[in-house]
């Protein structure tokens, strides 16, 4: 992995971008729960449970580092996704869930989704670390990026130009934590993502928002990427509009025009 300054990158992302938000760095914790002694621990700070969700939106818009174990989350697709239930069959429970709130039209289709999506085996983690990325006192596992197409189009030219490969992703409209949190740490790859249900209800995330999540090796790539992808043509964000060119106007305006002299 190419030595990067995490806090340059993530400056040099978001003011590239023009992001409204901040990246977002993930840590998880696999022995025991030591936060950061600045991080918030909803459960303590505010005397909450919230949706994991609503902790990554606390630290993308806040700037805030959050804290987050079992006794953290209320979300109960979160918590049986990242092994934070007694479950004994996390999946079953998950497409028994899907089935109850009419998210599937049949128990097996539930159970066929479900058991695609990444997940944490009950106990694999102990906590998760939030941070802006450019705040971050911690070795991130992932960073997770929120923006509009067209910041994720710029993202996607990036990630192609240093890598040769095409972006991926999945999307079931619902428990997308799994797979913008679980999966590039998984499958250590980048994903693009598109926000779900519940995140828009409980996170404000915004109808524009998609979200490319990444392991943290791939951010010197990201950055190279952003400065030299297109840069031959003036690619950049915001897309500029071509202009170069002579409006063909309604009729009307034409015969007007030439009558009084203008065409």
């Amino acid at each position: 992995m190419e030595k990067i300054n995490l806090k340059e990158a993530a400056v040099f992302i978001r003011e590239d971008l023009r992001l409204k938000t901040f990246p977002v760095a993930v840590k998880f914790l696999q022995d025991g729960t030591k936060f950061p002694e600045k991080a918030r621990r909803p459960s303590v700070a505010m005397g909450k449970r919230i949706a994991l969700c609503q902790g990554i939106t606390m630290v993308r818009s806040y700037g805030w580092t959050v804290g987050l174990a079992k006794e953290d989350i209320i979300c109960v697709p979160a918590a049986i996704a990242f092994g934070f239930s007694d479950a004994t069959d996390p999946s079953l429970s998950l497409a028994g869930l899907f089935r109850e709130v009419g998210f599937s039209g049949n128990n097996d289709l539930a159970r066929k989704e479900t058991s695609s999506m990444s997940r944490f085996k009950n106990g694999e983690i102990k906590g998760i670390i939030l941070a802006p990325v450019e705040k971050v006192t911690f070795q991130p596992d992932t960073v997770i990026i929120y923006g509009n197409p067209a910041q994720m189009m710029r993202l996607a030219q990036a990630w192609t130009y240093v890598t040769g490969k095409r972006l991926a992703g999945e999307c079931g409209g619902k428990v997308e934590c799994d797979e913008y949190l679980i999966a590039p740490f998984k499958m250590q790859c980048p994903r693009m993502v598109i926000p779900g249900n519940g995140e828009r209800v409980f996170a404000a995330t915004q109808d524009d928002e998609m979200v490319l999540a990444f392991p943290v090796k791939c951010l010197a790539d990201m950055v190279k990427g952003l400065r030299e992808a297109g840069k031959a043509i003036g690619v950049r964000y915001p897309v500029t509009p071509y202009q170069n060119f002579q409006p063909e106007l309604p009729a009307a305006h034409v015969k007007l025009g030439k009558e009084i002299g203008i065409l």
